[in-house]
Order: structure tokens, then C-alpha cells, then sequence
């Protein structure tokens, strides 16, 4: 049996406190300074600020998030989740699924790229990225990139 890495051990912390909203359990996983990029939102800048956002969202969604596999690499780790829930009005639970992928500094996270779709989000969308995520400083190809 092969122990489990470090970073999946705090991701795993992490997720225990979204799905008790236990402010101090998620801010004792970051960084300061961390950064939470999404898909269908403005990212969330800061400790607190990304604990009390999951404290205030967790008797919303009554959502219970698990880590299903994971990678890590260096400083990086990479993990596909699953989330339970009951949405508001409705009585029948259901699950999305999505990856993330963390970066982490002195063994805590620093930076969460959310990738999934919701698709009882009330949006409509033209592309499917990081909203706000600095995708050219970090070298990555957009559509007025001349790069094949």
C-alpha cells in the first residue's frame, strides 16, 4: 500500500473544511495570497476571503466534495472530485464532476484552477476558460496566437 502524498493530504483537509465550512480548517490549507480561478466566476483573492466564500456557500449547496484521483508533480497536483448535492428547491440529490488543479508553496495552496460545468448556472457562455487567468503571461495560446 503506497502512502498518500502530502498535497492530496491538505487537499483532502481543504475539502473537509468546504464540506463542514469550517473557516479555519480551509484557511489552515493556504496561503495568504491564494487565488482561486473559476470558470463561471471572478476569482476568489485571499485566505479568508476564499474560506468565508466556501463558509457562506457550503448551507446553499449542502455539498459534499470528494477527491477521486490524483496526480502530483513538483509543486503541482492535479485532482478529478466529485460533489454531492440537493440544489435549492429541489428534493433528489445530484453529482457534478470536475478537476482541479493546485499549486502549492511551502506545502500549502497557493493557487486552485476550477474546471467544470454547472449546468444549473443561469448563464450562457462563448468560451469555456479561467475567468480573469493570465493566460498570456504564462505562455499559453489564445485565438490571436499565431502559434499551431
Amino acid at each position: 500500500m503506497s502512502q498518500e502524498h502530502p498535497y492530496v493530504t491538505t487537499i483532502k483537509r481543504y475539502y473537509q473544511g468546504c464540506n463542514t465550512a469550517d473557516v479555519e480548517l480551509m484557511k489552515s490549507t493556504f496561503t495568504e495570497d491564494v487565488i482561486h480561478y473559476f470558470t463561471h466566476h471572478k476569482p476568489i483573492r485571499g485566505a479568508d476571503a476564499l474560506a468565508m466564500y466556501w463558509a457562506k456557500m457550503q448551507p446553499r449547496v449542502a455539498g459534499v466534495w470528494t477527491v477521486d484521483h490524483a496526480i502530483v508533480q513538483e509543486d503541482e497536483a492535479v485532482i478529478e472530485w466529485t460533489m454531492q448535492w440537493t440544489p435549492p428547491g429541489q428534493k433528489k440529490p445530484q453529482v457534478i464532476r470536475g478537476a482541479e488543479w493546485y499549486v502549492f508553496k511551502d506545502e500549502r495552496i497557493a493557487e486552485i484552477r476550477a474546471y467544470y460545468l454547472n449546468p444549473r448556472l443561469p448563464y450562457m457562455r462563448t468560451s469555456f476558460e479561467l475567468e480573469d487567468f493570465p493566460y498570456v503571461k504564462r505562455g499559453y495560446p489564445t485565438l490571436s496566437d499565431s502559434r499551431s
